[in-house]
């Protein structure tokens, strides 16, 4: 073989393995926009992540609005849109930063960051809404707390088991505060905490010695949490050493280290300090991007770890995307290393084909975008030849199906929706054609006969052809119409 031909054999075996990654993988978990700093929250039978946005083509961090992706078997994403942006807030004019959403009493209380036009610096805002995805509105009209300053930024809230609510937050240093009942003001002073060299590894930058190697710094993105409660193993309970002590029940994890940074953490025996440094939980690696900011979540049965990369197509470190690992708390409760994958996760069920599915409900995805309106939600487009949807663990078993039913919108020549199993080019249960529907919001419903047998549990893949270039239609909907087997 000569070497030209070696030379292209040696690009369509990289190719292809480029394509079996892409295949089988899960992290980022979205891919039709940049989503940064991941905030996990667990309400009934789903998990809601609230992320921000970076924006395409971004060199800096200009960040408008912040984002709400939802999951009940934590690969199968739906896309809940923007409900709260810089628009909100009468008070903010820029820098939607990180974001953090929890529950209480049955009203949803959304802590954000943005700057304000009112002190010129960062400041501290709060949103409330009856659901999960909202609709939310400022619960105050004003910040919740701001001073002028800059470093007034990534807030993490906390409801303690004496039911008293925290809130935390800062860069290079943290601030917390006692939040009254109402979740939307608060009680006393804002602390400030002692960084120290024991609490954080290193003291903040302006009091550490020059001519010293510290083993760590905190730099911001805290999340503070509750240690597990660890069951015994066996029948008798870990007797503790002489000497040994207990693990602390608060944990404060954080972006540690400067530029670029990894994901530590510290514990206290109260949620205020003091605070001792435990070490380094995702060490400095190959993401992407030289920021990280983590959340974790307990989600039916299993513990989730949630972070930030840049490797999705043309991210970086404007560029971020939220990725997710699953792991085990180590037997005292303690964190292990978590390193990233791009395999991402396992799901936790099946996937009904047969209930309406909102398009832009995904495991993965190539080459789309989402859009919003009042009128229709959420839904799928710049929809071009080759791009694909995948979902995991379909499940076909409940009924034989018959056909394939979708409401899509063509303002030129549309294309097709191949249904297929298992792989981009997989068994094909029919072929949807799509013509011009009058226009890229006049929706129609379509449906085509499903002929081909399949029963089991597959991945669907939604595959888009049409003539090469152009945007072909937007996608709002689809379902799966079966009848019951013998």
């Amino acid at each position: 073989m000569n070497l030209q031909k070696r030379k292209r054999v040696a690009t369509m075996i990289a190719a292809v393995m480029t394509l079996i990654s892409t295949l089988s993988a899960q992290n980022p978990i979205v891919q039709t926009c940049f989503t940064t700093d991941p905030a996990p929250m667990v309400h009934g039978d789903r998990i809601y992540i609230y992320t921000g946005h970076d924006e395409d083509h971004a060199d800096f961090f200009w960040m408008q609005e912040w984002r709400v992706y939802s999951s009940a078997d934590m690969v199968n994403w739906t896309d809940h849109g923007s409900p709260l942006a810089l628009e909100s807030f009468s008070w903010a004019d820029d820098r939607a930063w990180a974001p953090q959403c929890i529950e209480r009493n049955g009203k949803f209380y959304w802590y954000v960051c943005a700057h304000s036009k009112i002190s010129g610096g960062m400041a501290i805002g709060v949103a409330v809404g009856d659901s999960p995805t909202g609709p939310f509105h400022d619960a105050l009209g004003k910040p919740l707390f701001e001073n002028g300053s800059w470093d007034h930024i990534d807030p993490t809230a906390f409801i303690d088991d004496d039911g008293q609510a925290w809130l935390y937050w800062g860069n290079p240093r943290v601030y917390y505060l006692k939040l009254n009942p109402d979740m939307i003001s608060y009680e006393g002073e804002v602390g400030m905490m002692e960084m120290t060299e024991e609490g954080f590894g290193a003291p903040v930058g302006k009091e550490r010695d020059r001519n010293k190697e510290y083993k760590d710094s905190y730099v911001e993105g805290p999340w503070i949490m509750k240690r597990p409660v660890m069951q015994p193993q066996g029948k008798k309970t870990k007797k503790l050493k002489k000497g040994e002590k207990a693990l602390d029940p608060y944990f404060l994890l954080y972006a540690a280290g400067g530029v670029p940074e990894h994901i530590s953490y510290s514990t206290a025996p109260t949620p205020t300090g003091p605070w001792t440094y435990a070490g380094a939980i995702m060490p400095l690696c190959d993401t992407g991007s030289f920021t990280n900011h983590c959340g974790v979540a307990h989600f039916k049965g299993h513990d989730y770890f949630f972070y930030h990369t840049g490797k999705l197509p043309e991210g970086g470190g404007f560029g971020r995307s939220v990725s997710v690992e699953e792991f085990n708390y180590n037997p005292d409760g303690s964190f292990p290393t978590i390193m990233p994958t791009t395999e991402g996760v396992e799901p936790l069920g099946t996937f009904n084909p047969y209930n309406r599915v909102e398009a832009e409900t995904m495991a993965y995805s190539k080459g789309l975008k989402t859009e919003e309106d009042d009128s229709t939600g959420v839904y799928v487009t710049d929809i071009h030849n080759g791009d694909y949807i995948k979902l995991r663990n379909v499940d076909f078993q409940q009924m034989t199906p018959r056909a394939f039913t979708a409401v899509v919108a063509s303002g030129l020549r549309g294309g097709a929706i191949e249904v297929r199993i298992d792989s981009l080019a997989g068994q094909q249960l029919t072929r949807l054609q799509v013509g011009h529907t009058g226009g890229w919001n006049r929706w129609q419903t379509l449906t085509a006969n499903i002929t081909s047998n399949v029963e089991g549990v597959h991945d669907l893949y939604l595959v888009f052809t049409g003539r090469k270039g152009p945007k072909l239609f937007n996608f709002d909907r689809w379902e799966i119409k079966g009848t019951k087997r013998d």
